[in-house]
């Protein structure tokens, strides 16, 4: 289990400006997890000094350089166009339509 998180991580870094391509579900939800343990991490070493506190709020910003890419590519992967992304515009259910969206299983 911890390689492949390690895996997704790395991979989801270095694509980081990879618009093209696919990205299974593991990779998404892997790295997904991966973000989950270092953001709650980061939160509960917060409490101990400000540093941390400042290294979560940096790490979150620069959370979306490989998240949109690889959304998009997950996107791609289970069989719908990159302009779904902006379904999370739409308040409450977007979000919620999203998730739906990239838990679908990969096409062809």
């Amino acid at each position: 289990m911890g390689e492949k998180i390690i895996a997704a991580f790395q991979s989801a870094w270095s694509r980081s400006f990879d618009y093209t391509g696919r990205s299974n579900r593991g990779d998404y939800w892997w790295f997904a997890l991966a973000n989950v343990i270092i953001s709650l991490v980061l939160l509960l070493l917060s409490n101990l000094a400000d540093f941390f506190g400042w290294l979560y709020s940096i790490y979150t910003v620069v959370l979306i350089v490989p998240c949109l890419p690889l959304a998009i590519r997950r996107l791609r992967d289970a069989g719908k166009h990159w302009a779904w992304i902006f379904i999370t515009l739409v308040p409450l259910i977007g979000a919620v339509w999203l998730i739906v969206l990239l838990v679908q299983p990969s096409v062809g």
